[in-house]
């Protein structure tokens, strides 16, 4: 089973991904195109040109995960815009964006806070 937890590295690809890759093409686009190794625990979300739908993918110890979720109504109201490659997210960050919510202007508290003595 797939969680996402704060301590997952998660990266967006900005630049949109043909849909009809699978694991094999994805990974080579993490290493070619990403300049990241697939294997290494990092969470890979990859979206369309049409943004109506998001894959991610992982490696897990054990071997890859390819998840997809396509929206049964509009797209995604947020992307990043494209002029670097990847684009880092935190775990609350990309549960607000698999519910084709705006990361930006949600009200996210920070995942640690220090403790006073």
């Amino acid at each position: 089973m797939l969680q996402l937890t704060p301590q997952h590295r998660l990266l967006l690809a900005v630049k949109p991904v043909d849909f009809r890759k699978g694991i094999n093409s994805l990974i080579a686009l993490c290493k070619l195109q990403l300049s990241e190794e697939a294997d290494s625990g990092t969470i890979f979300v990859f979206t369309n040109r049409r943004k109506e739908a998001v894959k991610l993918l992982v490696y897990d110890g054990q071997g890859f995960w390819l998840c997809m979720k396509r929206f049964s109504q509009g797209k995604l109201k947020w992307w990043p815009k494209a002029g670097d490659t990847t684009y880092k997210i935190s775990a609350k960050e990309l549960q607000i964006l698999l519910y084709q919510g705006d990361p930006r202007r949600a009200a996210i508290m920070e995942d640690w806070k220090s403790v006073a003595a």
